[in-house]
């Protein structure tokens, strides 16, 4: 479970929230108690302090059929991250941190040349990552640049059962929750090539996972009137982990001004094969809004 507090400033309030976020999201949805999911900019870097929920009460053992236990004091939900020495989270009631009373300014996001895509796919396209082989282990990564240095992206990757849902809030992904209950998929900022990553190991992974959806947000999108028409040059490329080939690749190409969330592509199982689904579509839903879509609770 994931207690928000209120920062979001502009065209988002109390009275707007309930058509923005998902009516799926469980648990109480509040004007105090919903943005800060998404993070502030740090100076333009994607350095963040990482809170990550390890040990956590009833998390599943790879290959087991139980699940993590879900709230309660024994596993807390993941919280976003919070630095005591950083300004960019003024205004945020994080426990255990001393806030500044400022905030700086966001500095432009240094632009990064898009590496050689090798075997790229269209919307829509879908191919196996392993034919005639096991699956064993895959770096999704992913990059962009920005028209407006006031833009953050953020990579979160939904775990998610056959229903469609994560089985646990534990099964989300992201920089404030770096590991899988399963330690089967890791977070990984400031790439050298890449901006950010998503390292996925098969053989580890629950059983009851059957698809990962890896989704790019605009941090504070809301409050900055931020969205992805200001966004260019955004891929996913999916590398062999032992090798570091590319499998596959996917670049979008559209870009529009009412979306502030994307979700760029997914890897899923189909007849006992992990395939990869390039999907380019984007909703305007900021991180929050997203939880509710796939089941994370917020609160």
């Amino acid at each position: 479970m994931f207690p928000i507090p209120m920062h979001t400033k502009g065209t988002i309030d109390c009275n707007t929230l309930p058509s923005i976020n998902d009516s799926h999201i469980q648990g109480a949805k509040n004007a105090q108690n919903i943005e800060s999911l998404n993070r502030s900019s740090q100076n333009g870097n994607v350095a963040h302090t990482q809170t990550i929920r390890s040990g956590a009460a009833g998390a599943p053992a790879a290959n087991t059929s139980s699940y993590p236990e879900r709230a309660g004091a024994a596993a807390p939900g993941a919280r976003c991250p919070r630095n005591p020495s950083s300004a960019s989270h003024a205004g945020r009631s994080f426990p255990d941190a001393h806030m500044s009373d400022t905030q700086p300014a966001t500095a432009p996001l240094s632009p990064k040349t898009i590496p050689p895509l090798l075997h790229p796919v269209r919307k829509g396209q879908k191919m196996a990552l392993f034919t005639g082989q096991p699956s064993h282990a895959i770096h999704a990564c992913f990059g962009w640049n920005a028209g407006n240095p006031q833009c953050d992206l953020d990579v979160s990757a939904f775990l998610l059962n056959e229903n469609g849902k994560v089985p646990d809030d534990a099964w989300f992904v992201f920089y404030g929750q770096t590991v899988s209950p399963d330690k089967s998929v890791t977070f990984h900022s400031d790439e050298k090539t890449d901006r950010e990553k998503i390292a996925i190991h098969f053989p580890k992974l629950h059983p009851s996972i059957r698809k990962i959806v890896f989704v790019l947000t605009i941090n504070d999108a809301f409050a900055k009137k931020l969205h992805f028409g200001m966004i260019k040059d955004a891929y996913l490329r999916i590398l062999d982990a032992g090798t570091e080939a590319e499998l596959v690749s996917f670049r979008m190409d559209e870009y529009y001004s009412n979306v502030i969330s994307m979700m760029i592509g997914e890897v899923y199982l189909h007849n006992g094969i992990w395939k990869f689904n390039a999907i380019g579509n984007g909703v305007a839903k900021d991180l929050a809004g997203l939880c509710g879509l796939y089941g994370v609770e917020v609160t």
